[in-house]
């Protein structure tokens, strides 16, 4: 009896991601810093590890920074860059164009901005016109509403309104987070990017949270998103290195 034909799944870009806190490797539980868990001491060890197993790209999230409103882990940064040839995307406080030019000089490919597009957005838009798709929105999303501040505080404002603020200034991607299932491994919010997908057809859009198996990541693939955001389910070991660069675009 033949075999049946695996499903076919819709490649896209699979980023690991790396949570910075006192330089070390950490995950939260929906974002609380209360639920913090440490897997490895040394980050430049694992990013260099997810690029031998393949992978092309990092994302990297100061969340000393995101707690205080300014990046803190320079020297990871900087040794993660310098060390690897990973295309790395960094969030976290970041609030001046000091910050944005210093690590665009590290040699970091794009920058997330959270809070600050949600509290300066004449500011945010002046730099997407500058450095086009360098900048990544990142919305972090709980409850429909955009929060700030590390996941600490709600605004009032829910992702589409965020993101049609900057859609004219030319916005080429965004990366989405629901907080609720961040950490939890308990899956993706699938119904939301499958929204912002068909909201938003000109951005690429990166879903972020709740990813527990590569049956998450097949679920995502069907939805047309960009990428997909990995985090708490490698270093449990839910998914492999293996079975996600198997799947990823490079």
């Amino acid at each position: 009896m033949q075999e049946p034909l695996l499903k076919e799944i819709n490649v896209m870009h699979i980023i690991p991601a790396i949570d910075l806190i006192g330089g070390k490797c950490v995950r939260l539980t929906q974002g609380d810093y209360a639920r913090e868990k440490v897997y490895r001491d040394n980050p430049v060890d694992v990013a260099k590890e997810f690029q031998d197993a393949g992978f092309a790209r990092l994302h990297l999230v100061d969340l000393d920074g995101a707690k205080s409103g300014r990046v803190i882990n320079w020297n990871v940064i900087e040794s993660i860059c310098g060390e690897t040839s990973l295309k790395v995307d960094v969030g976290g406080g970041i609030k001046t164009a000091e910050e944005l030019k210093r690590l665009l000089n590290l040699g970091v490919s794009q920058v997330n901005l959270g809070s600050i597009a949600v509290r300066n957005p004449e500011l945010v838009r002046a730099w997407i016109e500058t450095y086009g798709d360098k900048i990544i929105l990142s919305a972090d999303v709980r409850d429909g509403h955009v929060a700030v501040s590390g996941w600490q505080e709600a605004s009032s404002l829910t992702i589409d309104e965020l993101i049609k603020t900057y859609e004219p200034a030319g916005l080429s991607y965004v990366t989405c987070t629901d907080i609720s299932a961040d950490g939890t491994l308990a899956g993706p919010a699938v119904s939301l990017y499958e929204k912002l997908v068909s909201a938003f057809p000109s951005i690429r859009i990166i879903a972020s949270g709740g990813v527990g198996s590569i049956d998450d990541i097949e679920r995502l693939s069907t939805t047309g998103v960009y990428g997909v955001i990995v985090g708490k389910a490698l270093y449990e070991g839910k998914v492999t290195a293996a079975e996600l660069t198997a799947r990823t675009e490079k």
